[in-house]
């Protein structure tokens, strides 16, 4: 269970507090809608480890997860943007998913094709992804988020860019792979199609705390 328990932070000492408390169990993808501005960036980057608490507790499996840096904890994350190196290619990227395993390079090469073919960019491979649309881009990050496969699993508006037919194969592909693997997941979009499609359960951030939608 990823649970945060009475967790408590401000940007500013005259800022609008946050108070978070969110139970999120394996398996489970918990949807985070709200207003820009709202603090749903926040609190993936408290969970993250990239902003800390003022009070409160982030743990995993009874486990804190506070004492640890962002790269230390069991969590993969995809940003809204600024995900890639462009002077990479796709496949480059994907690897570096895998960075600090103990993984040989043709392993390596291997699972990042294996990645990108399940996101249905495995022949644009060898491509720099600065020739690539704004769409593949973000499926090339996505699938190297993907392939960490870390116990838990923060997704900040996931699918932007993508056509609905995409989108639709792409809900699919996260779905299977968050039951495969049983990541505690949490989403955070404004499109209401990507939590029907993936949310078992759906929150509001509203004046700083997680509400149920429609309380």
């Amino acid at each position: 269970m990823l649970k945060l328990d009475g967790v408590r932070f401000r940007h500013a000492p005259d800022a609008e507090p946050y108070r978070f408390d969110l139970e999120v169990a394996p398996g489970e993808i918990v949807g985070v809608a709200g207003a820009s501005g709202a603090g749903k960036s926040t609190l993936l980057d408290l969970i993250a480890g990239f902003l800390s608490p003022q009070a409160g507790d982030i743990a995993l499996d009874g486990v804190s997860l506070l004492p640890m840096p962002p790269e230390r904890r069991p969590v993969s994350i995809l940003f809204q943007a600024d995900n890639l190196f462009e002077h990479l290619t796709a496949a480059g990227n994907v690897t570096l998913a895998l960075a600090g395993q103990s993984v040989s390079r043709s392993e390596r090469n291997l699972r990042a094709r294996e990645a990108l073919s399940a996101v249905d960019l495995g022949d644009l491979s060898n491509r720099p992804v600065a020739k690539l649309s704004g769409g593949q881009q973000q499926r090339v990050a996505l699938a190297r988020t993907l392939l960490r496969n870390r116990p838990v699993l923060l997704l900040d508006e996931p699918f932007t860019g993508l056509d609905d037919g995409t989108a639709a194969a792409m809900h699919a592909h996260v779905a299977r792979l968050v039951a495969e693997h049983r990541w505690h997941t949490v989403l955070v979009t404004h499109d209401a199609g990507d939590l029907a499609a993936l949310a078992n359960r759906i929150l509001v951030l509203r004046a700083g705390e997680l509400q149920p939608r429609g309380a």
